[in-house]
């Protein structure tokens, strides 16, 4: 099993569009087993479900994400935990034991800038929506 996780500085980055790196990581016998960090080089949205493909992997672990995102990952079958926030590694180990907090039902379907969701600016800092039942303020 590979599970892809929206990367930086080690934590969940918040707007799967807007992504520049993914942690891998290589599950074998429900242990990690290798982990390796990967540029998206510049793709974005929809151009990342065909790059995750890609790169064979199974699941996704993200902040943020659009409707049109997550209808792009269902289609290649990746299966998608949405709404996640903190380590990166803590979140796969947490998914690994059956503890991953995600949010079924994220979706942020804004792409403007400098308007506030859930407490924070989504657009200026590249952050998506990561909770508030999916839905921005």
């Amino acid at each position: 099993m590979r599970i892809a996780v929206t990367y930086e500085n080690g934590n969940v980055f918040q707007h799967f569009g807007h992504t520049e790196q993914f942690k891998l990581y290589d599950v074998e016998n429900g242990k990690i087993a290798v982990t390796n960090i990967v540029n998206t080089n510049g793709s974005g949205h929809g151009a990342l479900a065909g790059l995750l493909s890609e790169m064979k992997v199974d699941a996704l672990i993200c902040g943020g994400i659009g409707a049109g995102a997550q209808t792009a990952l269902a289609e290649v079958g990746i299966r998608l935990y949405g709404g996640v926030s903190g380590s990166v590694d803590k979140a796969v180990n947490d998914l690994l034991a059956g503890n991953l907090k995600f949010n079924a039902d994220i979706q942020c379907s804004h792409h403007g800038h400098g308007h506030q969701c859930a407490g924070h600016s989504c657009g200026e800092n590249k952050h998506g929506c990561i909770g508030n039942g999916g839905g921005c303020q």
